[in-house]
């Protein structure tokens, strides 16, 4: 399967990248994979990279409700807990939509995402231009923006105070995005900014 492009001219490029990227839209957007899970409904999946134990089982468990409620997933999976989330989707039957924070050309994929693409239930996007061939903090950062703009409703596992996640939790608020998190004293910062505690419910408008 070939990486195809989608221009901001194409009426199937996500119109709500535009609403919230504005005039800072990327021009093209790559991808790999089945275009029509960008038809299903999708909620995003964020966890910092150091997370406390107990958030960590939770995360796990997460995933495997999503996977069995078949709730489409959108996420870098790039931190430790987001790429074990990863893993666990991947055995179920549900679409999965993977953004990488750099270009797809000359990406290497992964052995495990090969079956999931040909079964078409799993899509890579990015909005980076060809010649970005790595990851960075900068990357990274404007791809979770990415992934928040494309879904409809956001899920964090944890995010600390003063850190880069919860600046990023501001500015999905500032979106007026849905956006929850576990409850936890370790979760305090976002919830009190606004971040709605996770019920279970919360997912049946996602399938």
């Amino acid at each position: 399967m070939e990486i195809f492009q989608l221009k901001q001219s194409n009426f199937i490029y996500p119109s709500s990248i535009q609403k919230y990227f504005g005039r800072h839209t990327p021009a093209v957007i790559t991808g790999l994979g089945n275009l029509d899970v960008l038809n299903h409904k999708k909620q995003a999946f964020f966890c910092s990279v150091r997370c406390p134990g107990h958030l960590i089982l939770k995360a796990y468990d997460l995933a495997q409700q999503l996977k069995e409620r078949g709730v489409t997933v959108v996420s870098g999976f790039h931190s430790p807990i987001e790429r074990e989330c990863l893993r666990i989707l991947l055995r179920g039957t549900q679409p999965i939509i993977l953004c990488p924070a750099r270009s797809l050309k000359g990406m290497r994929l992964k052995k495990e995402y090969k079956k999931p693409i040909e079964e078409g239930r799993l899509l890579l996007l990015s909005p980076f231009k060809e010649s970005q061939k790595r990851n960075s903090a900068e990357t990274a950062t404007e791809r979770n923006r990415f992934v928040a703009a494309l879904a409809d409703s956001i899920f964090i596992a944890h995010a600390s105070g003063n850190s880069k996640m919860e600046r990023f939790c501001r500015e999905i608020l500032g979106w007026g995005k849905s956006l929850y998190t576990f409850e936890s004293g370790a979760n305090k910062s976002i919830i009190n900014i606004g971040a709605k505690v996770f019920s279970i419910n919360d997912l049946h408008s996602l399938k």
